[in-house]
């Protein structure tokens, strides 16, 4: 039996929240698992699908922690438990040091939940934490290099991107539906991510402002919500780009991927903010997979999910004239078609079934 412990778990939305999802549904394939998740609305309705046990903790987070510990050392002490693994180094201080020393602990990490100050105290903290497993599984070459200078030990740090389902088929109603939201546009841009500086859709906007005097006829859908929503209407609003931006959020699954299906390319050219970075880009992975290339930005995980000037286009996110770059070179004679078909066949290589096989290896199942 394979234990996994997290935080971050469906129904809840989330880039984590679909890893770990996915990660539970193909390891189970291959060998038995049980999962320890926070509870959230519906969730006993995402549990019956799943043909594994799943156990959901509620009440307020210190509460919360101890009563998942205790639950840890229930299950283990039933026996066959072969390994823990943990989606955050907070996950695995609720791994009592005694079950640390039987069983492997493996833990994912990811960018930013590790991008503290050396020696501050969430950096000493986090490495504590860390130093109970026997396995770190880095989202990218990018982490992997961020948490040896942070002061992990590197002999444990093994390198698995996150994995993506195969591109759904869009029925043709909700195609429709896409096609008519994006209005003939020439030029057809999205982006799917949590609103937070990081994601760069503020620099993007002052880049789109100087490529509307080129390419007027586009249209740029926003797919998602957060903290930066009203900002960013407000900055939509000043650049007089009402007629060209569309936000969108709480939309079903079908719909985002159709829109994705219908774009001509992913627009999210992120950049470290205050300490936050992006450790991969799963959404990059997932664009490509409909064959639907991406601007990136350079600073975090990114080359990992796009490969400057084949699958996409690598810039420089904290520098907008670099984004209008970006966007006047993708556009030049359709190259988002090219880059696109690239990417698609890029993407095949973190499929699931691939991705998984690499778990395996590690836990010698």
């Amino acid at each position: 039996m394979l234990l996994i412990t997290t935080r971050t778990y469906p129904p809840e939305l989330g880039g984590m929240q679909n890893l770990m999802g996915n990660l539970a549904i193909h390891l189970n394939i291959l060998h038995p698992v049980k999962v320890l998740a926070d509870s959230f609305k519906n969730d006993r309705l995402y549990d019956t699908k799943n043909n594994f046990e799943t156990y959901r903790l509620d009440g307020i987070k210190l509460i919360r922690k101890y009563r998942k510990t205790s639950l840890l050392k229930q299950i283990f002490d039933e026996g066959g438990i072969k390994a823990i693994i943990a989606d955050h180094w907070k996950s695995v201080e609720t791994v009592p040091d005694f079950i640390a020393n039987q069983i492997p602990v493996v833990c994912l990490i990811h960018g930013k939940e590790i991008n503290h100050e050396l020696n501050n105290a969430s950096n000493r903290r986090s490495i504590f934490a860390l130093n109970k497993t026997k396995y770190i599984v880095a989202n990218s070459n990018f982490t992997k290099n961020l948490a040896i200078h942070k002061g992990i030990e590197s002999s444990k740090i093994t390198v698995i991107n996150p994995g993506i389902n195969s591109p759904e088929i869009i029925e043709n109603e909700i195609d429709q539906e896409a096609k008519k939201i994006f209005d003939n546009a020439e030029v057809k841009i999205i982006t799917i991510a949590r609103l937070d500086k990081r994601k760069g859709i503020d620099f993007s906007l002052f880049a789109l402002k100087n490529f509307k005097t080129i390419h007027n006829n586009f249209k740029y859908v926003i797919i998602g919500n957060g903290e930066e929503e009203d900002n960013l209407k407000k900055i939509v609003k000043e650049l007089s780009l009402e007629n060209n931006v569309i936000f969108l959020k709480n939309i079903n699954t079908n719909l985002k991927n159709a829109l994705l299906k219908n774009a001509n390319f992913f627009l999210m050219p992120t950049r470290i903010n205050e300490g936050s970075v992006e450790g991969f880009g799963i959404s990059y992975i997932e664009a490509a997979s409909y064959g639907i290339p991406a601007i990136a930005g350079k600073d975090g995980g990114e080359s990992d999910a796009v490969q400057h000037n084949k699958t996409g286009i690598v810039c420089n996110g904290n520098d907008h004239g670099d984004i209008y770059e970006a966007l006047k070179n993708i556009v030049e004679n359709k190259k988002y078609l090219k880059l696109g078909n690239a990417a698609k066949e890029f993407s095949a290589n973190f499929y699931w079934d691939k991705i998984i096989k690499k778990y395996a290896n590690l836990l010698n199942l």
